[in-house]
């Protein structure tokens, strides 16, 4: 959770270190961003994983975490929050919707969300 939000963070062109709850550490904004989800996320996938008792534990979280994250939209969520708590009064929710895309340097933005990868020639 900490590594996506450092991401998104500095996708954003923010500064991770910039705490308000954390402060001290360089990555102190990463660590309050990440706190917003650790009560809907990782506390409850931690609790069911310890009553499955799963052989590999470690693997078996990580991609309960991953697929929480896809499902729950959370890299959304935090671009959304993040450019919420940095706003000033003026902010709205199309500056939200044109934030996310991909950049292509022939076709300019590309939506997001999309594999653009060409199948093989030898497939």
């Amino acid at each position: 959770m900490l590594i996506l939000a450092h991401a998104v963070i500095c996708a954003l062109g923010c500064s991770p270190g910039l705490g308000f709850v954390h402060v001290g550490h360089e990555l102190s904004f990463a660590y309050d961003i990440a706190d917003l989800y650790k009560a809907e996320i990782t506390i409850p996938i931690a609790f069911e994983m310890a009553a499955q008792n799963a052989d590999d534990i470690g693997s078996a979280t990580r991609r309960r975490v991953r697929d929480e994250l896809r499902t729950g939209h959370i890299l959304d969520r935090m671009v959304h929050d993040i450019k919420y708590l940095l706003s000033d009064d003026d902010w709205n929710e199309e500056d939200y919707q044109s934030t996310l895309y991909l950049w292509d340097n022939v076709q300019g933005e590309l939506e997001h969300g999309i594999s653009y990868a060409e199948a093989s020639e030898e497939e």
